[in-house]
């Protein structure tokens, strides 16, 4: 009996399953953000209300995901256990930059972790740790399953980024921290349109008008997140890059072991003796 090598821990592959959840995760995120901007100027835009319906839909589906990636990958209860871990990690480090310019200290861990994991951890990774987060600050609200597609998009992103079993030292960290740099705007700007359609406008040059021109009120969106959250957003990549390429080598070895004990990958196979 062997099992699988090979020379570093792999990201956890994604089988056709679990790239169907995913699929369908996101098509409902989408929906999600962006109907607003469709709907006429007597929409009521509800996303108070719809929050709870988006939250009932993506709890279900991220379980389905993890089994999913479970059945496919033939994953066991280490890998959740990780996960849970991570998740946990990352909602402490959370708090630690709340409030302040932007810096937040878990999108780098959220970076560097779906790099190592993977998309489809990765995405489960990001949701389940703003959920664990909102619940250990007391940020409960319509805005958690918003916060949580979000932060799960960015950290899946990282999963996706080229050469996982190839690229490594300097070069794999300066991708990282250049990923972490860019990513960190359009989460900034999807979490702007689901406040954006709701709180109302600070001027007329800048608010939301339902049932207007698509076009214009995109213009109007693009000086909002200009003059609300461009600052916020250059603090979060700012410090994303600085974390990454300072304890970033130190932290990808670590969780590289882990992957490895945890034997995410090994194929069991059985050798039939020569006759």
């Amino acid at each position: 009996m062997s099992g699988g090598t090979g020379r570093g821990a792999r990201p956890v592959r994604l089988g056709p399953r679990a790239v169907a959840a995913l699929v369908l995760i996101s098509a409902i995120g989408v929906v999600a953000f962006g109907w607003p901007l469709l709907a006429g100027a007597d929409s009521g835009l509800a996303h108070a209300q719809d929050a709870p319906w988006l939250f009932a839909a993506l709890l279900p589906l991220l379980v389905g995901v993890v089994v999913a990636m479970i059945a496919d990958a033939g994953l066991d209860a280490k890998a959740v256990a990780m996960l849970g871990v991570l998740a946990a990690v990352g909602a402490a480090l959370r708090p630690l930059g709340a409030g302040t310019a932007g810096l937040e200290p878990m999108f780098f861990l959220m970076v560097l972790s779906g790099r190592v994991l993977g998309p489809g951890f990765g995405f489960v990774l990001g949701s389940v740790t703003m959920f664990a987060s909102a619940l250990l600050t007391g940020g409960v609200g319509p805005w958690m399953p918003f916060q949580m597609l979000s932060m799960g998009w960015f950290t899946m992103g990282a999963g996706l980024l080229p050469a996982p079993d190839r690229l490594r030292g300097r070069a794999e960290l300066l991708m990282l921290a250049a990923y972490g740099a860019v990513a960190a705007f359009p989460y900034g700007t999807i979490m702007n349109l689901y406040g954006w359609t709701i709180v109302p406008g600070l001027g007329s040059g800048i608010s939301f008008h339902p049932g207007d021109p698509l076009g214009d009120n995109l213009v109007r969106f693009l000086a909002y997140c200009t003059a609300t959250s461009a600052g916020w957003d250059l603090g979060r990549a700012a410090l994303t890059v600085v974390l990454t390429l300072t304890v970033g080598t130190a932290l990808l070895k670590a969780l590289r072991r882990a992957t490895r004990r945890a034997a995410f990958e090994a194929q069991v196979t059985f050798d039939v003796p020569a006759e």
